[in-house]
């Protein structure tokens, strides 16, 4: 016996009927409003067929909102919404951004940053268009076809959700640390599956081992790579990395347990073992699906704490807790800090200690 569709077109009515049997009157002829609660269980095969019986198949709109009723006049509608035409379903995100001048452009600086994200999602980028009635800002509408096996429209609905975070993330090209930092704290993490790790973003599968001096050390220095760096960076427990030619990529998300105690044994483990403190160092927990991350954000610190050093460091696979240790980030990997470097830092400073530029008990 075939299952009960999730929703119809009712031609006569001109609107749309849920399951449940509540109706949703079309905005005009060839466009309708939902409520985000109405996609839950709703299967994408049944919207498309329902929609292709309105206008025989013609384009048809469908737009979504989270207002508490759903009212055709003043409900304030989310930037994802879908779209009946050539046989398809498609969602589309919309952007308000004057930084591309044409549709070419666009397309071009977007298409890379969304195609590996649409990728991990069974998804495909159809076309990038700007809404011609727009004037300030421009609204560039990112059309997108996602596989429906196995989903209903709460599901297409977060791939869209999910683009949209990761365009208004988007920044001259690239991702910036502080954008990242956003999406992580939004719980947008997946958004990031096949994005690079780079000189300012590193990610461990798994807790360190803070009940051990040997993963105390390494949170430590973890931190220190990034806080002896130029541009600070973003340690993130609970995502996996893959090498691939030319870099290393994030290719999963694996969320760690957490619980009250957490986030103070790895700020009492970074007080032990880095000197000085950094500044403004932020540690946090991430939502994510299926549980959390632990974000540790090191800003960029200035000059004149560094180097920060770590006590203690790990030679042929033992724990030297005489030892100190100085590192940096470069690109994907760490390396450390060289004796003519640490000299030079270490003149410097006792030069203008002899010319009183410095206070003493600097």
């Amino acid at each position: 016996m075939a299952a009960a569709r999730s929703v119809v077109y009712d031609r006569k009515q001109e609107c749309l009927v849920l399951a449940n049997g509540e109706r949703r009157i079309g905005l005009d002829l060839d466009s309708f409003l939902l409520h985000r609660g109405d996609l839950k269980g709703m299967r994408p095969t049944d919207l498309r067929d329902a929609l292709k019986r309105v206008r025989d198949g013609e384009y048809v709109t469908v737009e979504v909102t989270f207002d508490d009723n759903v009212d055709e006049e003043f409900s304030v509608r989310e930037p994802i919404s879908f779209a009946f035409h050539d046989e398809k379903l498609c969602v589309i995100a919309s952007l308000a951004s004057d930084a591309y001048g044409t549709e070419e452009e666009a397309s071009a600086a977007l298409s890379p940053l969304l195609n590996v994200y649409l990728r991990r999602q069974r998804a495909t980028l159809v076309q990038v268009e700007l809404d011609p009635y727009s004037v300030h800002p421009l609204i560039w509408e990112v059309e997108m076809h996602c596989s429906p096996r196995g989903r209903d429209m709460a599901d297409i609905y977060r791939i869209g959700e999910g683009a949209v975070a990761l365009l208004e993330a988007f920044e001259g090209g690239q991702l910036t640390r502080a954008t990242t930092l956003d999406l992580l704290r939004s719980g947008q993490a997946q958004v990031l599956i096949g994005q690079e790790e780079g000189a300012w973003l590193d990610v461990k599968s798994a807790h360190y081992n803070l009940k051990s001096p040997a993963g105390k050390i390494a949170i430590a220095q973890a931190v220190a790579r990034f806080a002896n760096g130029e541009h600070g960076g973003i340690v993130v427990v609970g995502m996996r990395g893959k090498k691939v030619p030319g870099g290393e990529i994030i290719s999963s998300i694996c969320p760690v347990p957490v619980d009250g105690r957490t986030l103070r044994i790895y700020q009492t483990a970074i007080e032990q073992h880095l000197y000085p403190p950094p500044d403004y160092l932020d540690i946090e927990i991430a939502p994510v699906e299926g549980g959390s991350l632990v974000l540790l954000h090191i800003p960029p610190q200035p000059e004149e704490y560094k180097p920060f050093l770590v006590h203690g460091s790990i030679v042929d696979g033992q724990v030297e807790g005489a030892f100190i240790s100085i590192v940096r980030r470069r690109g994907e990997s760490s390396i450390p800090i060289t004796a003519p470097a640490i000299h030079a830092t270490l003149a410097a400073g006792r030069a203008l200690l002899r010319r009183g530029e410095l206070p003493q008990d600097e």
